[in-house]
C-alpha cells in the first residue's frame, strides 16, 4: 500500500482497506497485527468437557461423539464405520480440537464471554473448522460467527456458508473484525450450526483466537536486511527505522526487544520514535520491533499492535586454547593439546611447519626448532578469535649435577628444568644404600633434600629417568651439598 494512494481517504474507508476477504464473507486483518489477547486452543486434550459449550450440547469422553454430543480430543479415527475423517492432529499439530456431532436441531454449540479487551480498539477474531464428514451426500455444517455486547447487540456477524466436503482432513480459517466503542472491555462469541445433524453435519473447531489489527507498520535496520548476524567483539551502532500507514488518530509509538525469539516481549526505555538507535549488547539473539496504540490504551501491550520482526544476532567469539608450552626433545614426534569450540569453527595454526596438518586442533608436530604456534578459530559468521603456545626444543633432558638445601633461597631444590610433564616421566632417586627416597611419575621434579620429613645427609645419590617413549632410561649422580 503506498502513502501517496491513501494520505487523503477518510479514516472509515482507509480501515476497510486494512482487511480482504478469504472465505465467503470472511475478513482478515492484512494491516498489522498485535499480540493474541485471547487463544481458545482446547488444551492437550487430558482434561473432561469444557466451559465454552451451552446447554443442548452434551460432552462425552467417547473421541467419536453422537448427535448432540461434543469432545475433547487429540485424535479421532474410525468413526461410524469411517464415515468421519481421521483427524490424528489439531490445527497447529500439538494438542488437541473440539469435535461436535451436530444436535438434530440446528443451535448454538459454542458461547463463551471474553473480558480485558481495550476500548476504541479493533480486533480480528479468527477460528479454524474441519469438515469431518467423508460423504459428499450428507449435510454440509454451516455455522454463522456472531460477536455481541454483553446487552445483546450485535457487533459482527459472519456465516461461513455450506463448509464443503474433502478428500483429506482439512481445516479452514474463518474471521472477521470488530471495533470496541469506547465503553467495550467484554464481547460475547456465539458461535451457531445452522443446519440439523442426523445424516452428517460433524465437525472440528479450534485455534479460536483475538488479537488487536491496525495499520501497516514496516520496520527495518537501516542499510541492512530486516535481519543481521554480527561477532560480539566486532559490533556497530544500528539504527531501527519503522513506517506507520496513516489510519491512528493519535498513535503513542513502543520499541521492544525480545531475548528468547518473540515469546516474551520487553518495553525499551526511550524507545517511542519511530527511529530507535541500537548500541551494542553482550552477545545473544535480539528481535525487535515498533508496537503502535492510540493513546490512552499504550500503557496496555494487549491493545497495541506490531511491526516485523527484525533480528539481530550477536555471536561469541570461539573459544581458543593452544594448550600449554611444550619442552621436547630435538627430532621426537609429539601432539600440540589444544582446545577449540565455537560456531561451526575452522582452524589453522601458523607457522605451519613441522605439523601433520594445520587445520586439526591436535596436530602432531615434528621437534625441529624453538618456535610460537599461533592456532586461530573462525566461526560459521567470521567471529576470530586466537591462542599461542610455545615449543622449546632442546637436545636432551639437561639435570643439574647438584643442590644445596639450606634455606638460603637460592639453588633449595634439586629440579630437572627441561623435563616436560607431557612426557610421563619416571623419575627414580636412591641414596648409597640403594634405598628408594624419592620418586615422581609425570609431574616436576622438585626435592627438598628430605626424606619423610628427615633431612638427607649430604653426598652423591644416583637418579633414572624413564620415559616411555621407548628411548633408553638416563642415569646418573647428583650431589647434594649442606
Amino acid at each position: 500500500m503506498k502513502l501517496k494512494k491513501i494520505v487523503h481517504i477518510p479514516l472509515v474507508l482507509m480501515m476497510i482497506l486494512l482487511f480482504s476477504t478469504i472465505e465467503s464473507g470472511a475478513q482478515l486483518c492484512t494491516g498489522s497485527l498485535g499480540d493474541p489477547v485471547v487463544n481458545i486452543d482446547f488444551g492437550n486434550g487430558s482434561g473432561s468437557g469444557s466451559s465454552y459449550s451451552p446447554p443442548g450440547y452434551t460432552y462425552t469422553s467417547s473421541s467419536c461423539p453422537n448427535d448432540g454430543s461434543y469432545t475433547i480430543t487429540s485424535f479421532s479415527s474410525g468413526c461410524f464405520g469411517n464415515a468421519w475423517h481421521t483427524v490424528s492432529a489439531d490445527h497447529t499439530g500439538g494438542g488437541a480440537y473440539m469435535l461436535v456431532n451436530a444436535s438434530y436441531t440446528p443451535a448454538d454449540f459454542f458461547l463463551t464471554t471474553v473480558t480485558g479487551l481495550c476500548p476504541n480498539t479493533t480486533y480480528q477474531f479468527s477460528a479454524w473448522i474441519m469438515n469431518v464428514l467423508i460423504s459428499p451426500t450428507g449435510i454440509r455444517p454451516n455455522v454463522t460467527f456472531t460477536m455481541e455486547t454483553p446487552s445483546g447487540t450485535v457487533l459482527r456477524q459472519l456465516n461461513t456458508g455450506d463448509i464443503i466436503v474433502t478428500a483429506t482432513a482439512e481445516w479452514k480459517e474463518y474471521g472477521f473484525f470488530f471495533t470496541t466503542t469506547s465503553g467495550t472491555t467484554d464481547v460475547v462469541l456465539r458461535i451457531t450450526n445452522n443446519a440439523p445433524g442426523g445424516n452428517g453435519n460433524d465437525l472440528a473447531l479450534d485455534d479460536i483466537t483475538f488479537r488487536p489489527c491496525g495499520p501497516v507498520i514496516t520496520a527495518d535496520i537501516q542499510g541492512n536486511n530486516n535481519k543481521v548476524e554480527l561477532c560480539v567483539k566486532e559490533q556497530d551502532d544500528y539504527q531501527l527505522n519503522a513506517f506507520v500507514s496513516p489510519g491512528f488518530v493519535n498513535p503513542v509509538y513502543q520499541w521492544q526487544v525480545s531475548k528468547d525469539s518473540g515469546t516474551t516481549w520487553i518495553d525499551i526505555a526511550g524507545g517511542n520514535t519511530l527511529s530507535y538507535y541500537r548500541t551494542p549488547t553482550s552477545q545473544g539473539k535480539f528481535w525487535y520491533r515498533l508496537t503502535v496504540a492510540e493513546n490512552g490504551n499504550a500503557g496496555i501491550p494487549s491493545c497495541r499492535v506490531s511491526s516485523n520482526n527484525l533480528e539481530i544476532n550477536v555471536h561469541p567469539s570461539p573459544d581458543v586454547n593452544a594448550g600449554p608450552d611444550r619442552i621436547v626433545i630435538t627430532g621426537t614426534r609429539d601432539t600440540l593439546h589444544a582446545i577449540a569450540s565455537g560456531e561451526s569453527i575452522t582452524l589453522n595454526w601458523l607457522p605451519s611447519s613441522y605439523l601433520s596438518d594445520p587445520a586439526v586442533v591436535n596436530p602432531l608436530f615434528t621437534a625441529g626448532h624453538d618456535t610460537y604456534y599461533q592456532l586461530t578459530a573462525v566461526s560459521f559468521f567470521g567471529c576470530k578469535a586466537s591462542d599461542w603456545v610455545w615449543v622449546h626444543v632442546v637436545d636432551d633432558v639437561f639435570v643439574p649435577t647438584g643442590f644445596t638445601p639450606n634455606n638460603d633461597g637460592k639453588n633449595d631444590y634439586w629440579t630437572i628444568p627441561y623435563l616436560d610433564p607431557d612426557w610421563n616421566a619416571t623419575v627414580t632417586l636412591y641414596n648409597r644404600g640403594g634405598q628408594l627416597i624419592y620418586q615422581v611419575k609425570g609431574a616436576p621434579v622438585n626435592w627438598d633434600g628430605k626424606y619423610k620429613g628427615v633431612e638427607q645427609p649430604m653426598g652423591v645419590y644416583v637418579y633414572i629417568i624413564h620415559i616411555p617413549d621407548g628411548s633408553p632410561d638416563r642415569k646418573g649422580t647428583m650431589t647434594l651439598i649442606r
